[in-house]
């Protein structure tokens, strides 16, 4: 029996260190988030930082290099 719970334990201790971690990263991204609502009203960029597909696109295939053989 005790073997048996052992292999529980073996099993399901992933699943629950999976959701610790998901709450406490939440938790510091919620906490982010309202520290960044505070600085919000003093800075007003509404553009994005991230690049759009089109230019990872295009910068991908800027990089390739082609070989003749």
């Amino acid at each position: 029996m005790l073997a048996t719970l052992g292999i529980l334990v073996l099993l399901v201790l992933p699943s629950v260190l999976g959701i610790v971690r998901d709450r406490r990263i939440d938790r510091q991204l919620r906490e982010a988030q309202e520290t960044r609502g505070d600085r919000r009203d003093q800075k007003s960029s509404s553009r994005s930082t991230v690049p759009s597909t089109a230019t990872w696109y295009a910068d991908g295939r800027r990089s390739k290099k082609f070989v003749s053989s």
